[in-house]
């Protein structure tokens, strides 16, 4: 018997899109922006509908992200990961296409509604995320250069960033001088994430499937994971010190720094599938401390 669709598209997001996980600090994330934002020129922060603003659009911008994985893997996957949704036929690729566009021009509405202006910004973000999806059309010399593959499709966070501080400055006119730390910490982080969720161990490592552990080996690959955390630590504590908050954001990332430390250590002393998702774990509430920090501890500060 087939299951209803809503039921599919439940399950789908459960395993590809995890809104329990994504919302919340897509949430974050988005209002750490408009607050940093504001914080850096010395603004009030804009209306709420602002943060709903940029709530929806990331959540439709970072689906997008997905579905376009979704339609490049998709051969990869039927051969090595058959046990995804589409290649196993949860739901049809068509389907997912259709919600991406159908989101798509939900962004595009609520941008336009927030201030035509953004919708350039908007453009740019949908420029690069075509070029990532066709591997900025050199597919097999990207993939023999993990690196050059990691930066040129992190490099879409700053860029879904800008469009995510321009809710805040691009009414206002300009954004502040310093907001390029705040954009810095977006890419470095997109780092961290992907890096985080591809440290695996070696009874999970998947022939065909590239992960960084299987290409650089735990524990240089732990090494690289962890001088990215110590990067994003650095430019956290200089939106801290932007902000006013330099004491306070040092203290937040250094534990949030040994908690990752002591992560690293646990897997690589015990190259397991619990310290593997544990890594994941700490990635993403790294991310998760790095946003709220940055984006909020400077108006609860001020309110003692």
């Amino acid at each position: 018997m087939t299951r209803p669709l809503f039921s599919r598209l439940w399950i789908y997001q459960s395993e590809r899109f995890p809104l329990k996980k994504t919302a919340p600090l897509l949430a974050v994330f988005s209002a750490a922006s408009i607050g940093v934002s504001a914080q850096l020129a010395g603004r009030p922060l804009p209306h709420w509908t602002a943060f709903l603003t940029g709530f929806l659009v990331a959540m439709a911008l970072f689906f997008q992200l997905r579905v376009c994985d979704e339609y490049k893997d998709l051969e990869d996957d039927r051969a090595y990961r058959p046990d995804r949704p589409i290649p196993r036929g949860l739901v049809s690729l068509k389907l997912i296409i259709g919600l991406g566009l159908t989101s798509a021009a939900m962004a595009t509405l609520v941008v336009w509604l927030w201030s035509p202006k953004l919708l350039w910004l908007l453009a740019f973000v949908w420029l690069w995320l075509a070029l990532m999806t066709a591997e900025f059309g050199v597919p097999e010399w990207l993939k023999a250069h993990p690196v050059l593959y990691l930066l040129s499709h992190m490099a879409i966070m700053p860029i879904i960033d800008l469009l995510l501080t321009g809710i805040e400055w691009m009414p206002a006119g300009q954004a502040a001088p310093k907001l390029w730390l705040f954009l810095a910490l977006s890419f470095v982080n997109g780092c961290v994430l992907e890096i985080g969720r591809k440290l695996w161990a070696p009874e999970n490592e998947i022939m065909g499937v590239d992960t960084y552990s299987g290409l650089w080996g735990p524990r240089r690959a732990s090494l690289i994971w962890l001088g990215c955390i110590l990067l994003s630590f650095a430019l956290l504590l200089g939106v801290g010190l932007a902000t006013g908050t330099g004491l306070l954001t040092a203290i937040i990332g250094f534990v949030g720094l040994m908690i990752a430390i002591y992560s690293i250590r646990s897997y690589l002393s015990d190259l397991s599938a619990k310290t593997q998702n544990r890594l994941d774990t700490v990635a993403g509430l790294w991310v998760f401390l790095c946003y709220a920090t940055a984006g909020f501890l400077p108006y609860v500060s001020e309110a003692f």
